[in-house]
């Protein structure tokens, strides 16, 4: 029994805990089963190794700051048929990350762009990458607050390090000329150098005045579009699909008030994206 807390000990020494809590278990495997010694060993690493991954991944989720959990193969692609289930599997193949590419999600508001973007945040988590996920105003209150303290480029050094950069609600906040050098840094610091996913309900034309300059924009979209996949989303509120179903369509009219019997979502899909 002394060598065996010795062993114990051991572990916990080597930062193999949970083999170390495993330890009187598989202990008792190995008898039941009569493993050789390498067989025993093997599968007291075993235990180790993926209870270390599963902590990995516990650890790495909480860092990203996911808003919720969703995934791709939840989407509903038949609500949304202006969306490709092929391209959408072969993204989730994660070979954009592997490139330094990046996706860009358009659309309305409500037609699935978050979920597709935390879709492949979720893959990328799985796969053992490192995510981030922030929306634009956001972003533009840390940085805010960074150049207050003097911690800008160390700010936006924090953003380039992960290997996946979410930054969802791009068009519903309008930037000054100050924030939009900013974001284009931010931009700027991850270009060839890891992938982002940015979701917007604004046409691209319209980024010159979203960013209140039309050559920071345009230099934005430059390193964005340069190796990128756009997604163009048209169709109703993915949020609302359910009501939309039962044949209530919420829509708000210039009074304030719901209109059930007249819908603009569509329209609006070709307006903004």
């Amino acid at each position: 029994m002394l060598e065996l807390e010795h062993a114990r000990e051991l572990l916990c020494d080597f930062t193999l805990t949970s083999a170390a809590e495993q330890l009187d278990t598989i202990l008792e495997e190995a008898v039941q089963k009569e493993y050789t010694t390498v067989a025993f060993l093997d599968r007291l690493l075993r235990v180790e190794a993926e209870n270390r991954k599963i902590r990995n991944y516990q650890m790495r989720m909480k860092l990203a700051r996911l808003p919720t959990i969703k995934t791709l193969e939840d989407f509903d692609y038949a609500f949304q048929p202006s969306i490709n289930p092929k391209q959408i599997k072969e993204l989730g193949t994660l070979a954009f990350v592997e490139r330094a590419e990046n996706i860009l999600l358009l659309g309305p508001p409500g037609v699935g762009k978050t979920h597709l973007a935390t879709g492949f945040a979720v893959k990328a988590l799985e796969a053992g990458k490192t995510v981030y996920y922030t929306t634009l105003p956001r972003l533009v209150d840390e940085l805010e607050k960074a150049t207050t303290r003097g911690t800008f480029p160390r700010r936006c050094q924090y953003y380039t390090k992960y290997q996946l950069l979410l930054i969802d609600e791009v068009g519903y906040m309008q930037l000054n000329r100050h924030q939009a050098e900013m974001f284009f840094q931010v931009i700027c610091s991850r270009y060839e150098k890891g992938s982002t996913i940015l979701t917007s309900n604004k046409y691209f034309s319209d980024w010159g005045e979203l960013m209140s300059d039309f050559v920071i924009a345009t230099a934005i979209l430059d390193r964005l579009l340069h190796h990128a996949h756009v997604i163009n989303i048209k169709g109703e509120s993915y949020r609302l699909k359910d009501r939309l179903r039962a044949g209530i369509n919420p829509v708000v009219t210039n009074t304030g008030q719901q209109n059930p019997g007249h819908s603009k979502t569509g329209r609006m899909a070709e307006d903004t994206i």
